[in-house]
């Protein structure tokens, strides 16, 4: 079953953190929620390279690679370990490859693009520390809902599960239908 929809929980929550970068989809989950694990590199894989060959345990890995788009930290290779893992998905301040297979594969992946060329292996990095963009801190933990229309964080404490959507759906009904006319 798919997560509740991240618009849905913002207007069921108002303390969940948005994601107000404009990051692209790949694989075949367009929906996926997990516990956050984080990694901080800059156009380096080996650190995620480590750590997806891990069960997931449906987390979702949260990659800040400085936003750089000249080499990519993440591609076919890894997605298929990242699956059969048990990975939910990541999501990458950086740049992915091999976006055709990878969206083939039964995983759920956010980037801010693509680019051929890989990223170096040279451990730089480091793992489960809070990483900030797109005006999210994504602290190791807490609950990470994606969908088509974008990536939130959920407080502490709380997963998609806890939180009353059905208010919030009401409310829109009725602001969508009791709109005056002009």
């Amino acid at each position: 079953m798919a997560p509740p929809k991240t618009s849905d929980l913002c207007d069921a929550c108002d303390t969940a953190q948005v994601c107000t970068l404009a990051l692209r989809g790949y694989g075949l989950r367009r929906a996926f929620a997990g516990s956050i694990r984080t990694i901080r590199c800059f156009e380096d894989i080996a650190l995620m390279r480590d750590l997806l060959g891990q069960p997931g345990h449906g987390q979702v890995l949260v990659i800040d690679g400085g936003g750089s788009l000249a080499h990519a930290l993440f591609g076919d290779i890894m997605a298929e370990k990242a699956s059969r893992n048990g990975w939910a998905g990541l999501v990458i301040h950086g740049a992915i490859r091999d976006c055709v297979e990878i969206d083939t594969i039964d995983i759920g992946v956010k980037a801010l693009g693509t680019v051929p060329r890989r990223g170096g292996r040279g451990n730089g990095g480091e793992v489960d520390v809070p990483v900030s963009f797109g005006g999210v801190t994504f602290t190791p933990g807490l609950r990470l809902v994606a969908d088509a229309d974008g990536v939130i964080v959920l407080p502490p404490g709380l997963t998609e599960a806890d939180i009353d959507t059905a208010d919030a759906l009401a409310a829109t009904a009725a602001y969508t239908t009791d709109a005056p006319r002009t």
